[in-house]
């Protein structure tokens, strides 16, 4: 074994339920956890490096943490948006270990978002800034934008959307197989110390549209969704195993197998398929190369969950059934678990390296960013690396994931095939808007809401494969009878085609 193998030798976690809280408290709590594991190593860290957090808007977030902490004379950096960052972060630093470029490493994230809904955290007026890692482009684009579409929790629908129909089932038939699915999610919140919702639900509670379960965009239930108002956070410090073993743990620490990194097409409307993610399907294809495994070989998984079209997706680009036996979460998940902003992962990872430490094995992380856009995998293990750390090359796929990109119009005037869609409802059920992505005849996208009285005739339907006439600007539609279904013909397009795996 290489002497700079990276290993994770050290993790900490926080909650708040009662008191106000910043995030850089949240953040401070994980890491002292984290650096008192770490005992002699904590003297050693190098780097603090801190995840964007969403409800509290910092520009020395890394300093901030680094000063509490005592750290001096260390390099401060954060990031961009992006539930990706947390695996992204620990992909790179373990490089950056490997090539002997750093040698300890403080990774910490936090999220106060019950905290902000108690008022505003006042405005930074720091003089510095940390540098910023990741990318910042937008999730979406200018067609989205001309309708308003810009909220996950009316974008991941979309996709469910494109699920539910190529399975043949309407929204009430996909409420129930989505049920199924996130129940058992549940179970391993119930046992998680740091789960925010600790409740094993019955699939009928999470699918059954109640009072205290409203339909929040079709087909979803408040249930199904990411709960972003918690206080949560993590920490985990990242160095050698030479490092580890001189400092005598070892026997705690996780080895970094691998880690592969791949975009999706950027805006969703451009997606050949809505429905699937062939970048996430590249890099766990490279990261397998890379490490010399297989996912039949893992034991732990955490599949991104924020909304269950992000874990059938993923799943399927990971060669997994949504009832594999060894589960799909460590943590429970964003809507029982929890969603701290961009830092889920960094609790699915803290958590995978405890449960190899108990049980041994490999475990795999994967985080996403903005809709299913940016993505980031992990392999860990409790043995080191037979063909020591490695990072998958994913640059072939990304170009020919980039070069099935769609042209989208801004306008059009005339029919179009609608390729996904949803109908969002306010906190009394009544439908508020019904966006689409849709075809048009010459093989185009069009981002287009539904006009005003058509609502109410939407409610309860998927127009996967209906034909609507498109009109205006920004595009609104109406859907077409029956009759004029054959008006418009949309070039047929296999959404497995090479060109864009």
């Amino acid at each position: 074994m290489d002497p700079r193998t990276p290993v994770i030798v050290a993790v900490g976690q926080s909650i708040e339920r009662a008191e106000s809280v910043d995030g850089v408290e949240l953040m401070e709590r994980a890491a002292r956890a984290a650096l008192a594991e770490a005992g002699p190593l904590a003297s050693r860290v190098g780097e603090v490096v801190t995840v964007r957090m969403i409800n509290q808007r910092l520009r020395a977030p890394a300093s901030r943490l680094a000063e509490r902490l005592g750290l001096t004379g260390v390099a401060r950096a954060t990031t961009t948006v992006g539930g990706n960052t947390p695996q992204w972060l620990v992909t790179r630093t373990a490089e950056r270990i490997w090539r002997g470029e750093v040698d300890c490493v403080l990774i910490a994230g936090a999220e106060p978002g019950r905290s902000a809904r108690h008022g505003s955290f006042p405005p930074d007026e720091a003089d510095e800034r940390d540098p910023v890692l990741g990318d910042d482009r937008p999730g979406t684009g200018p067609a989205e934008n001309a309708i308003g579409l810009v909220l996950p929790i009316h974008i991941y629908p979309m996709f469910e959307s494109v699920l539910a129909s190529r399975a043949g089932r309407d929204p009430e038939q996909q409420r129930r197989f989505l049920g199924e699915i996130m129940a058992p999610f549940t179970e391993v919140a119930a046992s998680h110390p740091y789960a925010w919702f600790p409740v094993e639900r019955s699939a009928e509670e999470i699918a059954s549209v109640t009072p205290d379960n409203r339909l929040v965009a079709e087909p979803y239930t408040k249930s199904m969704c990411a709960i972003m108002a918690v206080d949560q956070g993590a920490a985990l410090v990242i160095t050698t195993a030479e490092a580890a073993a001189a400092a005598g743990l070892a026997e705690r620490a996780v080895f970094v197998w691998a880690g592969a990194s791949a975009d999706d097409v950027w805006f969703p409307s451009a997606r050949p398929d809505p429905g699937s993610s062939p970048a996430i399907r590249a890099a766990a294809e490279s990261l397998w190369q890379a490490a010399g495994v297989t996912v039949d070989d893992v034991a732990h998984l955490d599949v991104y969950s924020c909304f269950p079209s992000a874990v059938q997706i993923g799943a399927e680009a990971l060669g997994l059934s949504v009832t594999d036996p060894r589960g799909l979460t460590v943590t429970g998940g964003l809507p029982y678990f929890g969603g701290p902003g961009n830092d889920y992962t960094m609790h699915a990872i803290a958590t995978t390296v405890e449960r190899i430490r108990e049980t041994g094995g490999l475990g795999l992380c994967t985080g996403l960013g903005w809709y299913v856009t940016k993505h980031a995998l992990g392999l860990y293990g409790a043995e080191p690396p037979p063909n020591g750390f490695r990072v998958g090359d994913t640059s072939a796929a990304q170009e020919r994931i980039d070069a099935g990109a769609l042209e989208v119009v801004e306008s059009h005037e005339g029919l179009a095939r609608v390729v996904a869609g949803t109908v969002a409802y306010d906190k009394q059920g009544n439908p508020v808007s019904a966006p689409v992505f849709a075809e048009t005849p010459d093989g185009r996208r069009v981002v287009a809401a539904a006009a005003e009285s058509e609502l109410p005739h939407l409610v309860g339907r998927f127009l996967v494969g209906a034909t609507v006439r498109v009109s205006g600007s920004p595009p609104t539609y109406r859907v077409e009878t029956e009759a004029s279904q054959a008006e418009v013909e949309v070039p047929a397009r296999d959404p497995m085609a090479e060109s864009y795996r």
